[in-house]
C-alpha cells in the first residue's frame, strides 16, 4: 500500500500528562485505518494531531514532539497553511452538528466560504457529495427542508457530505456512530467502504467490532502507547501482543 501519512515518533502532552508516547505508524492511501482501544488510550487525541485540530487547545503544559507527514511534507512546518490543511483532511464528529439551515446550505456552507459562488458548481458539488454519502436518494425533494428535520443517522451523513464537498484527500472520523441505530450505522459503514476508493480514511470506531468490520488497517492503543498495528484480518483473528488478545476478546476495556 502507497502511504498517505506518516507518523514518527509523536509525543503530545496537555496539562503536564502524557496523551501519546511515541507513536509511530504509517497510515495508507484509499484504505480504512482504525485507531481503537480502551477510554483515553489517545486515539481521539491523535486523530486531532492529524489536521492540527490540537493547536486550538489552549493549555499550559501542551507540548507535541515527532513529525507527521501528509505526502512526504511535514504538517507541522512553519510555512504550512492549516486553513489549507484542513480542506485536505476533514473530520466527522461523534455528535451531528448540522447548521441551523437548509439541507442545501449546509452542503454548501464550506463553498461559499471558499469564495465558491457559482450555483452551477454548488449544485454540481452537493449532489455529488450527498451521493457519496449515500443520503442523495433520501433528500433530494427536501433539499429547502431544514437539515435539523432529518434524522440522526442522515444528519450524521449530512456531516460527512459537508466535508466531502469541499474535496479533501483525507476524511478523519470520531465515533461517527457512537450515537446511531444498527441501521443508520449500517448505511454510514457501507458509505465509508466505498469512500475509499477515492480517499483516505482514519476512524475511531465505537466498538471493537465496528474496528474489525471496517479495518483494512488497525491499530491498537493503549494509555497513548501504540501497542499493535496491522492488517485487520490479521490483528483481530491472529492478534502478536497479549494486551491486543486480552482486549479484542473482552478480558479488559
Amino acid at each position: 500500500m502507497v502511504t498517505k501519512i506518516s507518523v514518527r515518533n509523536l509525543e503530545y502532552r496537555y496539562n503536564g500528562l502524557g496523551a501519546l508516547a511515541g507513536v509511530t505508524v504509517d497510515l495508507p492511501a484509499n484504505a480504512v485505518s482504525v485507531l481503537f482501544g480502551p477510554s483515553r488510550a489517545g486515539k481521539s487525541t491523535f486523530l486531532r494531531c492529524l489536521n492540527r485540530l490540537n493547536d486550538l487547545i489552549e493549555t499550559e503544559g501542551t507540548t507535541l514532539r515527532g513529525q507527521i507527514l501528509l505526502d512526504g511534507e511535514d504538517i507541522y512546518a512553519p510555512t504550512v497553511n492549516v486553513t489549507e490543511l484542513r480542506r485536505r483532511v476533514g473530520m466527522v464528529f461523534a455528535l451531528p452538528i448540522p447548521l441551523p439551515m437548509s439541507i442545501r446550505e449546509n452542503v454548501a456552507y464550506g463553498l461559499r466560504m471558499r469564495g465558491e459562488h457559482r450555483q452551477e458548481k454548488l449544485s454540481e458539488s452537493m449532489e455529488r457529495s450527498l451521493s457519496q454519502a449515500a443520503l442523495w436518494d433520501e433528500v433530494k425533494d427536501r433539499l429547502s427542508e431544514p437539515a435539523m428535520r432529518l434524522s440522526g443517522g442522515q444528519q450524521q451523513r449530512l456531516c460527512l457530505a459537508r466535508v466531502l464537498a469541499l474535496e479533501p484527500e483525507v476524511i478523519l472520523l470520531d465515533n461517527p456512530t457512537s450515537g446511531l441505530d444498527p441501521l443508520s450505522t449500517a448505511k454510514v459503514e457501507a458509505s465509508l467502504k466505498h469512500l475509499r476508493a477515492e480517499y483516505t480514511i482514519v476512524m475511531v470506531p465505537h466498538s471493537v467490532q465496528q474496528a474489525a468490520r471496517m479495518a483494512d488497517l488497525a491499530a491498537f492503543l493503549l494509555n497513548g502507547e501504540l501497542v499493535e498495528v496491522g492488517t485487520g484480518a490479521d490483528l483481530f483473528t491472529r492478534p502478536r501482543e497479549r494486551r491486543t488478545e486480552d482486549y479484542v476478546t473482552g478480558r479488559f476495556g
